[in-house]
């Protein structure tokens, strides 16, 4: 049989590998995360494949991700990478990504179905190298009014002059080929306390990595019955602080400029703390005003240099 000419063959069209990284540490919820991406749209011309990345002890999760296997059409990727250290399994993802891009997700969140298809289709209109979408808190009824009604939980990203400087690991679709990206990985020395993901889109972001926003990119995140709770809210905000300040000094924040710095962070905290006062008799904006405080405090803690609060890995150093 002849050959078609050489001009009239079809060229065959690559296809695109986006690989959806999942930390896990004993969580029965990563049932419900991988579910949900097993309906996922998937976006034209590309195909998907998890990577779990078990940071527990011993290999706890890898029965659960077997038992799912069967469920899940997309390729299943189970690496177990101890112990107790969010760094080291971020990394795990980092170093088993095959995919044009690495997206991730929480253990405890549900993708909506459309979610891959709306950040890719930003990383691709924006030609971001990392694009950040919104965490969606659902809350019980037992929650606090004043919680729910000010939805303190969900997670959006911060414009500084028109810009995002940094990003969270939640929700995020990286490209892989960013030149911001290469080589660069999670610090392990925050895998215990958590901003590990905040440094690593800061030091993304001055090399010169562009970060963008796609609104529509939904995950959902159940707030539980231990996070529903003030002190649960102050000791995130006060860590976050703490984050921010650690990086301020790490720039540069020193001698004349960092006690500007503090001077600045303090006037910042007395300011809300003062507001939160005024606002006695009006729940929301009395937290709203309470918890920006707790972080501007964390501030002066980070540039001061007081370690971090621990957040990861507790049960196991207990």
């Amino acid at each position: 049989m002849n050959q078609p000419p050489e001009q009239t063959r079809k060229p065959q069209t690559r296809q695109l590998q986006i690989d959806i990284g999942i930390c896990t540490y004993r969580r029965a919820s990563l049932d419900e995360a991988l579910l949900s991406l097993a309906v996922l749209e998937v976006p034209p011309g590309s195909r998907l494949r998890i990577i779990v990345a078990d940071n527990d002890k011993t290999p706890s999760a890898r029965e659960r991700v077997e038992a799912l296997r069967p469920r899940i059409a997309h390729e299943i990727a189970y690496v177990h990478c101890p112990a107790s250290n969010i760094s080291i399994a971020r990394n795990a993802c980092l170093d088993n990504a095959t995919g044009d891009f690495l997206a991730f997700i929480d253990d405890d969140e549900d993708a909506s179905e459309d979610w891959l298809v709306e950040l890719l289709s930003t990383a691709r209109s924006t030609k971001a190298d990392a694009v950040l979408g919104p965490v969606r808190s659902v809350y019980a009824d037992t929650a606090p009014r004043w919680m729910r009604v000010g939805d303190f939980h969900s997670t959006l990203p911060v414009w500084v002059n028109g810009e995002i400087r940094t990003g969270y690991t939640c929700n995020v679709l990286l490209r892989l080929s960013s030149q911001s990206l290469a080589g660069r990985r999670f610090n392990l020395a925050l895998g215990h306390t958590g901003g590990e993901d905040t440094e690593f889109f800061s030091h993304m972001h001055e090399a010169g990595g562009k970060i963008a926003f796609a609104e529509k990119a939904y995950v959902y995140e159940p707030v539980t019955e231990n996070r529903a709770d003030l002190s649960w809210l102050a000791k995130r905000r006060f860590r976050f602080g703490q984050t921010h300040g650690r990086l301020l000094q790490d720039t540069g924040s020193g001698g004349l400029n960092r006690t500007k710095q503090i001077a600045l962070a303090g006037a910042k905290a007395g300011f809300c703390y003062a507001a939160a006062l005024a606002c006695v008799f009006s729940a929301v904006p009395r937290y709203r005003y309470a918890l920006r405080g707790i972080m501007h405090s964390g501030v002066v803690s980070g540039l001061l240099g007081v370690r971090e609060i621990r957040q990861y890995g507790t049960a196991e150093a207990a």
